[in-house]
């Protein structure tokens, strides 16, 4: 069996393994796609939401236009995801047993090839994403950048950022309906999670998806986190160590 074939070395019994041609397995495995939980938990919230907001509007015919993307997209970005962690990763999974037979360390893909392959994921993402609209999509984006950069600006070491990130993602991912529907949470967790940045850009796309104007509320929220948190970012960032 050669390198590109070899499985990882706690690898069970998968499609990737067993059917996938032997030049695509490395970039399948990159992507996680012989792991595909992370995906389906961040695809099967979405879809819930898609069915949801269809139903709220009586409008169905987008439907399965909005599934598919949704499909598309979170496979996408999970991978692109896993990518990234497998490229900045590389030296400490060469050194660790369960992981040195990853794509990267053993050699498999290049670290050109690795980041090559994130990028296209990462287009496929943005394809998905600005089919909806496209300023509450910039706004949002905006906002949550802002917020990552604030996180960056106050953390003493990189792992540290990556730690305050983590911290913050989750809750964030709660409030905002991702892994359990707003409707089923009480009035006041709702409330709160209308003013995080991430909650107010789904409501705002769920309103899009609805077929009207996202509300200005949810707009001006995402406002506030951009120029809020990117004026603290850029106030607290150390420039002399940059």
């Amino acid at each position: 069996m050669n390198r590109a074939a070899g499985s990882v070395a706690d690898a069970t019994g998968n499609w990737v393994d067993s059917i996938a041609p032997a030049w695509s397995r490395p970039y399948l495995r990159l992507a996680r796609l012989d792991r595909p939980i992370g995906s389906w938990l961040l695809l099967l919230p979405c879809w819930w939401s898609a069915a949801l907001s269809a139903g709220m509007a009586h409008q169905i015919a987008p439907l399965p236009r909005d599934i598919a993307l949704f499909f598309v997209g979170a496979f996408a970005m999970r991978g692109a995801g896993c990518t990234w962690n497998d490229i900045v990763d590389r030296d400490l999974d060469g050194a660790v047993e369960r992981t040195r037979s990853r794509p990267i360390p053993s050699g498999q893909v290049s670290v050109a090839q690795a980041a090559l392959f994130l990028v296209l994921q990462a287009l496929i993402g943005f394809a998905v994403l600005i089919t909806f609209n496209s300023f509450t999509i910039a706004l949002g984006i905006a906002s949550l950048f802002a917020t990552g950069l604030l996180a960056a600006s106050v953390a003493p070491t990189a792992r540290g950022a990556a730690g305050i990130g983590w911290l913050l993602f989750f809750p964030n991912m709660f409030l905002a309906g991702i892994y359990f529907p707003t409707e089923e949470m009480s009035s006041t967790m709702r409330q709160i999670g209308n003013f995080t940045p991430l909650g107010s850009a789904l409501h705002a796309v769920r309103d899009s998806w609805m077929g009207i104007d996202p509300r200005p509320e949810y707009l001006g929220i995402m406002a506030a986190w951009a120029l809020v948190a990117g004026a603290l970012a850029a106030r607290f960032f150390r420039w002399e160590q940059a």
